[in-house]
């Protein structure tokens, strides 16, 4: 949780697609893509059932925890599902990211999402 020194950072990336027929198997059509700004991203600190933190994304798209001791977490952001599986039509994209030293900086590999 807080206290520590760590630092968890990342990137949203958003894939904006036009749906051609509201069917599964449907085509899609990309209408552009560009650093996910403003958007709500997550943390949870260990095996917590819901979240202990939550910050914006920059206009880059860049987001920053801080503060963090050694430990397990999760970082997730809320995505459209692409695949009209889910009955809300969001899902979640979740990464995992261990912190193993007092002041690592830990980067998480970029999380697309689709609007």
């Amino acid at each position: 949780g807080e206290g520590g020194r760590a630092t968890i950072k990342g990137r949203i990336w958003v894939e904006n697609y036009n749906t051609l027929g509201a069917y599964p198997g449907g085509a899609y059509t990309l209408n552009g893509e560009y650093a996910g700004a403003d958007e709500d991203v997550y943390i949870i600190y260990g095996d917590d059932a819901s979240y202990g933190n939550k910050v914006k994304s920059g206009p880059d798209g860049i987001f920053e925890f801080k503060y963090l001791r050694k430990g397990k977490y999760k970082i997730y952001v809320y995505s459209k599902d692409n695949t009209l599986q889910s009955k809300s039509g969001d899902v979640s994209i979740v990464k995992e990211v261990e912190i193993t030293g007092k002041k690592q900086t830990k980067e998480v590999e970029q999380i697309t999402i689709y609007n």
